[in-house]
């Protein structure tokens, strides 16, 4: 029981995402899909998916450029299963690390990708294409005025 000096106690949901969380960042890739695998176990669903994408944004930015990045996302896939959400994350992070690659990729794609892509997009790539894409044609006015700013600022550092 906690006293009015101690606060409320935390919540169970709360020290085992805080566990998930510490778990995946120390997780080494031969042990991730079986980590992963095993907190996508938890009972409480919403909790469990969240630490999973949030391992999905921190690794998925490691890898962004990395040639191994095909290969992790194709181990997620068959790990995360039909989760929608954890699936649009990692098909999401697949066209950021197509276009921060360099290679094929569609403005529709782009323009269609949700909120979160758009702002993560104009936070992590130097895509002067994909920027220039999203200034004029982003979803909202916070990323096309982001997508601008961050053009101007290349104009500047390549000008």
């Amino acid at each position: 029981m906690s006293t009015p000096t101690d606060g409320p106690a935390e919540p169970d949901e709360h020290r085992r995402y805080a566990c998930h969380l510490r778990a995946l960042a120390a997780v080494s890739a031969d042990d991730e899909p079986a980590l992963v695998n095993e907190i996508l176990q938890d009972l409480d669903q919403v909790m469990a998916q969240s630490a999973v994408a949030r391992h999905i944004d921190d690794r998925a930015r490691l890898l962004l450029t990395d040639e191994r990045f095909p290969s992790w996302v194709h181990t997620m896939t068959g790990v995360i299963g039909e989760r929608d959400f954890l699936t649009r994350r990692l098909t999401e992070w697949t066209l950021l690390a197509a276009i921060a690659q360099d290679k094929p990729w569609t403005p529709a794609r782009v323009t269609a990708a949700s909120d979160w892509f758009q702002r993560k997009a104009v936070e992590v790539l130097a895509s002067p294409d994909a920027l220039a894409l999203l200034a004029s044609r982003g979803r909202t006015r916070r990323v096309r005025a982001a997508a601008s700013k961050r053009l101007r600022q290349q104009g500047h550092q390549h000008g």
